[in-house]
């Protein structure tokens, strides 16, 4: 299906120097070629530049099937570009000398604690954001995925969590943590994280349609749904609910409302009614504080291969073509977003989409050359054949497993045996029940997580869960040498599964009767 533009949203001439390199006629028909490319039923986008707004505009549908069109107000949730409002709560406390980024997180939070008592004892709110506790990737996401935890509960839980690496030697993106950064705004400050960021900086900025709760996407009808594919076809896909894990990753806006975001951040701060935060924050927050490692990437984007690429204090920093990009990205069901800046150019831009492809970045990187001049390089066609090739790979390590399935090795017990209530240190309970014959795993404190297990081979299941778009499991029983359960297992079907989905790190066991 050809989706066709909206003509509908703002748009403001951009500079004489900026027009000879940037065409927006051109942009739009890329944007479109680059929506049916990549599967994304609709796109918003908006670039600023030189303290101006050049344009901010919608593209395609906000729901695929319906005539609702997308346009600079539509709201999207944004996902982990909240982060960077969370770093810069934090940084407003500084300014104002009630904490320090090298404070230890016991002192605003006394209950807080990890795995390692000594990185309990030295860890800082600086650690909290930098993404180098020695947390594994992921870790603790299923705390609050889909979850009825709250904020405290999932703070409480991580000190379940075994460290994958040694403290502060390692990158590993954790949301969690996230958290408990949200949490310290809240404990020194007074007020709940949400109506910090609401009153500090929504609405000095006047991003009036934005907030941090789900429920504002139902104060209007211009809303994104969430698309994914499922079996094959794109289609709607259940919300992420995540107001348990606002301050890392619950901001609801639109690119009417982040473009001012923007030019508040490349002006270090500055807005029309004055300030949020100090310079000299300003260029903390965009220090690089822990190293990440660069790969090689897939053929197709090899030309995106930093030389250098760190992470600061809610932003990711790296180089393209000779200038220092700080940027980040947002991903949750169906729904992702990229907010990119570079500051030597006072250049930003940000792009919301309501799909889970690659487009936001190939947007963005399209909109980069434009501006630096650079020739055009077709990034929808890299980013798809990149995508092509990592379906292809995950396609054939599932095929791999699949042949050499024992099929005919059936399990150890009758079904009822591994009925009953399991415990997982972090997460808490699972409970296994016979139904008509099969086996249905329900986590305790996760509605969505209900699924039905198909047998597998000897003592493995996979969990076919129930609520679409959530990654099928493996479950796999160990025994004890009198045949009871002795525990079960987690790992996720698709090499592609989302990190969050971080089965690996649950390790349940029965609870004695």
């Amino acid at each position: 299906m050809r989706i066709s533009l909206v003509t509908a949203g703002l748009a403001i001439a951009a500079s004489a120097a900026s027009a000879q390199t940037f065409r927006q006629k051109n942009f739009d028909a890329y944007v479109n070629r680059g929506l049916e490319r990549l599967q994304i039923p609709g796109a918003a986008v908006a670039v600023v530049k030189d303290g101006k707004l050049l344009f901010a505009k919608g593209y395609g549908v906000r729901t695929l099937g319906d005539t609702g069109r997308v346009d600079a107000h539509t709201l999207f949730q944004i996902a982990s570009n909240t982060k960077a409002f969370t770093t810069a709560a934090l940084a407003m406390l500084v300014d104002e000398g009630k904490l320090a980024w090298d404070d230890p997180v016991t002192k605003y939070l006394p209950d807080f604690q990890l795995y390692d008592p000594y990185v309990t004892r030295e860890f800082t709110i600086r650690d909290l954001v930098t993404h180098r506790s020695g947390l594994g990737l992921g870790a603790g996401d299923l705390l609050w995925f889909h979850s009825n935890y709250d904020r405290a509960e999932i703070i409480h839980r991580i000190r379940a969590a075994k460290p994958a690496s040694s403290f502060r030697s390692r990158y590993a993106y954790d949301n969690v943590l996230y958290i408990a950064a949200g949490e310290i705004v809240a404990a020194v400050s007074g007020k709940s994280w949400d109506d910090f960021i609401t009153q500090r900086f929504l609405a000095p900025l006047g991003m009036t349609e934005s907030g941090t709760r789900v429920a504002v996407l139902s104060s209007t009808r211009n809303v994104a749904a969430p698309h994914g594919v499922e079996k094959g076809k794109l289609q709607v896909v259940p919300r992420d609910s995540i107001d348990n894990t606002g301050p890392a990753g619950g901001i609801v806006s639109n690119v009417s409302d982040m473009a001012k975001w923007l030019l508040c951040r490349l002006d270090s701060g500055r807005y029309a009614g004055g300030r949020l935060f100090s310079e000299r924050q300003a260029q903390v927050m965009w220090s690089g504080q822990t190293i990440l490692p660069i790969g090689d990437p897939p053929p197709p984007l090899a030309a995106l291969r930093p030389d250098f690429s760190e992470y600061g204090l809610g932003w990711f920093m790296r180089n393209y073509r000779g200038r220092k990009l700080v940027a980040h990205t947002g991903g949750l069901a169906g729904m992702t977003s990229q907010v990119m800046l570079v500051p030597s150019e006072r250049l930003g831009l940000v792009i919301l989409t309501n799909g889970e492809s690659s487009l936001m970045s190939a947007l963005a990187y399209r909109l980069l050359d434009a501006f630096f001049g650079a020739p055009p390089t077709d990034w929808v066609a890299a980013f798809a054949q990149a995508e092509q090739l990592g379906r292809a790979a995950a396609d054939s390590i599932v095929r791999a497993r699949a042949s050499s399935r024992d099929s005919l090795a059936g399990p150890s017990l009758p079904l009822a045996r591994y009925g009953g209530t399991y415990r997982d240190d972090l997460y808490g309970d699972a409970t296994i029940t016979l139904e008509n014959g099969r086996l249905v795993l329900r986590f305790s404190h996760s509605p969505a997580f209900v699924g039905d297990l198909e047998h597998w081979q000897h003592d493995t299941f996979i969990a076919r869960w129930r609520t679409a778009h959530i990654e099928d499991a493996y479950i796999s029983f160990a025994l004890r040498p009198d045949g009871s359960i002795e525990q079960f297992k987690m790992e996720a079907v698709s090499p592609l599964a989302d990190f969050s989905f971080d089965y690996q790190d649950l390790l349940f066991k029965p609870v004695a009767k």
